[in-house]
């Protein structure tokens, strides 16, 4: 066994010990809910450094479940994607978890709040690390069905009518996922992705496969909110409590949606041109569409989940153009979307929980009672908007200049303008939300608590320093590992059978 290997199934076990515990025990006393959350996604975190850590040590790590070797037994795999995706979620969570001490005091039940909240950490880190594609679906399921209630927290009746809507279409998304599992077992006689992915090079792109990668666009595109299959969240982000929008829009669509589409693609089905043109139409789409839904929104969480739309776009776009340096400026956003998305949507949840609105219309002039909350707040707009020198910077440039080298100006085009759009939604938000003159009514508004204060700043941070990631040794020790796992496509399948193989 690699060394490092033992930590694989601690992702999922952790959080899930967690929320059992907290669901016995937190419910006497609100502190003990506080503590299991924070301690477990801090825990996770380190986890999950060290996962990358062994990956640069060892290469790509399988498990075998119970020591039933694949494609027998459940593997679960840990490469330089997943390693990724690992730090992205848990570190993300733990934040939210140290937000959410202080913002879900306003909640009664704190306790069911952290269970399902950790129950979704552990269906994520599950859908990342299984290498068995029946075992994703139960993973994303655990997540998904732990989100819906998560929406409906508040149980106000937009907040349940929003988690009805989204249910409904996640659901559906769902549907087209576990037809699309069937057919491919059915094909491939194997639930194992490395073992499915030998069976269909062998084989070759047949009409089956064709209608398998049709129903998982489908599938993991409305998982993602891609345009057209994003009528959900809209409304599903804004009702929620604002680490659950937080939550939802920095990683859950990406860990169900776009990573879970990206793998499959690109390591279990085999990218091809035709995928590609189709990836990067509705990245260019979303992108787009996202973001002039968002220009015309006065409601802040509102807008803000039409540019969850928008910026999964470029993620999606960088990916569909299939060369390394668009993979590298995927995946690269994708990190960065989480950091200042997750932020902004926290800077929401202050400015509602000081001033008790989300109309930028009745708020201005706040900066003055929220230094803190309006400071970041600026940190996330520039981010988010793809000013230098903050990390949303950087990524898009990656992606720009890739679709430049590949002679795609069009696509970059529609990124630039993407980008310009964007710098005039957030100029608005600033304008009316943070600055100018203090609205009548909010002299007695004051900054959010400490630990809401601790996260947004920590975020911040992340935001202002993302550039650093493109530094030689680190880019080559976290973005060119995970850039590598899904370039190397379906061949990686062969390096997994080997090392598992009875």
């Amino acid at each position: 066994m690699k060394p490092g290997a033992l930590i694989i199934p601690l992702f999922v076990a952790i959080p899930l010990a967690g929320a059992f515990i907290n669901s016995v025990i937190g419910k006497k006393n609100k502190a003990i809910s506080d503590i299991i959350g924070v301690v477990i996604t801090a825990v996770l975190v380190v986890l999950s450094l060290l996962s990358v850590y062994y990956v640069n040590q060892s290469g790509l790590i399988p498990y075998s479940v119970g020591s039933w070797k694949p494609p027998v037994g459940i593997g679960l795999v840990l490469d330089g994607l997943s390693s990724f995706m690992l730090v992205t979620v848990n570190i993300v969570a733990f934040l939210i978890a140290l937000y959410s001490v202080n913002y879900m005091e306003r909640f009664t039940a704190k306790f069911r709040f952290f269970t399902l909240f950790l129950l979704m950490v552990a269906g994520m880190n599950g859908v990342v690390i299984t290498g068995d594609i029946f075992n994703l679906f139960v993973f994303l399921e655990i997540a998904s069905v732990a989100s819906y209630a998560l929406v409906a927290f508040g149980t106000e009746k937009h907040e349940l009518e929003a988690a009805f809507k989204y249910a409904v279409m996640s659901t559906v998304g769902s549907l087209f996922i576990l037809l699309g599992i069937v057919l491919l077992y059915s094909y491939t006689s194997t639930l194992n992705m490395a073992d499915m992915a030998v069976v269909i090079s062998k084989s070759g792109f047949s009409n089956i496969i064709i209608f398998v990668t049709v129903l998982f666009i489908m599938g993991f595109g409305l998982k993602a909110a891609l345009v057209p299959f994003h009528a959900w969240l809209p409304d599903a982000h804004p009702s929620a409590p604002a680490p659950i929008s937080a939550m939802l829009s920095g990683v859950l669509i990406k860990s169900l949606g776009v990573y879970t589409l990206c793998r499959i693609i690109y390591n279990v089905i085999g990218m091809n041109v035709v995928i590609s043109e189709v990836l990067l139409f509705l990245g260019a789409v979303s992108m787009v569409i996202g973001v002039f839904l968002a220009i015309g929104q006065w409601d802040f969480k509102r807008l803000l989940a039409y540019h969850s739309i928008s910026q999964i776009g470029y993620v999606i776009l960088g990916i569909g153009l299939w060369t390394p340096l668009g993979i590298l400026g995927g995946l690269f956003h994708l990190l960065n979307h989480s950091l200042f998305k997750s932020l902004l949507f926290l800077n929401s949840g202050a400015v509602e929980h000081a001033t008790g609105t989300r109309d930028l219309k009745q708020m201005g002039g706040i900066s003055e009672k929220m230094p803190v909350t309006s400071g970041t707040g600026l940190v996330a707009s520039m981010s988010i908007a793809g000013i230098p020198p903050f990390n949303g910077f950087w990524s898009k440039l990656i992606i720009i200049v890739a679709a430049v080298q590949a002679n795609r100006y069009g696509y970059a085009f529609w990124a630039v303008l993407a980008s310009v759009m964007t710098l005039a939604s957030f100029m608005k938000v600033m304008k009316y939300g943070f600055y100018g003159k203090l609205r009548a009514g909010l002299e007695s508004v004051k900054e959010a608590p400490f630990y809401m204060q601790l996260s947004m700043v920590i975020l911040a941070l992340l935001c202002v320093s993302g550039g650093i990631l493109l530094l030689p040794e680190l880019r080559a020790m976290f973005l060119d590992s995970a850039q590598t796992a899904l370039s190397q496509g379906t061949g990686m399948a062969a390096s997994i059978l080997n090392m598992v193989k009875i």
